[in-house]
């Protein structure tokens, strides 16, 4: 808009100069006053209408942008959330398989010692009995490290719970003591092994709490 001002001010400026009193008598040389005053009147309104047709479309483009600010702020909230979901599921199903191995575990567990408690008679170490069971004991171990080296790949471990204040967010009281010299809330066994996946808790704890006569659990 500037600079066609100042080329129709320089066109003016032109005119003036080289206007003389021999020019009115030729051939005009250049347009007169009245059309140069009009054709900066006609381009004034024709960057007016023009300024309007911007702004307009700076308008229309501020409510597209808006809008598509909207739209990626939408999207990314239903990512986030079908991202959590999917974590949530896959972490459901990591638990129940993890579950059934540390179920599994505490079978073998049993199992071994068990086995290892096992004492024939004369009747059955002569039938082999003895170095059967030590076989089987033998194997029960191996398979127990495989399944703590498989847990201990997944950052679970067990929870050392006996010793320590009862805590119901980790463990279950399904005993309790009657030692008046243990403090009360004091876990003084454990008859379920809890455990952790990192700080998650995967299983509760099973234990016996101590109570004194005297105290409230």
């Amino acid at each position: 808009m500037d600079a066609a001002k100042e080329a129709l001010l320089e066109r003016f400026r032109s005119y003036l100069e080289t206007a003389g009193p021999d020019s009115a008598a030729g051939e005009p040389t250049g347009p007169d006053l009245f059309s140069l005053l009009a054709e900066l009147a006609a381009l004034k309104n024709e960057v007016k209408l023009e300024s309007r047709q911007v702004k307009n479309a700076l308008e229309q483009f501020r409510e597209l942008f808006d809008g598509l600010r909207e739209a990626n702020q939408h999207l990314s909230a239903e990512l986030t959330r079908r991202h959590q979901e999917a974590r949530g599921i896959a972490w459901s199903a990591e638990r129940d398989i993890l579950l059934e191995l540390i179920e599994l575990r505490d079978r073998l567990h049993d199992g071994r010692g068990q086995a290892a408690g096992y004492r024939p008679g004369w009747l059955a170490r002569l039938g082999g009995a003895a170095d059967f069971v030590s076989g089987m004991t033998q194997g029960m171990d191996m398979n127990l490290r495989r399944l703590d080296e498989t847990l201990e790949r997944r950052e679970v471990r067990a929870m050392e719970v006996v010793g320590r204040p009862f805590d119901p967010r980790t463990m279950r009281a399904i005993e309790v003591s009657r030692d008046p010299t243990i403090e009360t809330g004091r876990v003084i066994a454990e008859l379920r092994t809890g455990y952790l996946r990192g700080e998650t808790l995967l299983r509760l704890a099973d234990v016996i709490v101590n109570k004194r006569e005297d105290q409230p659990l």
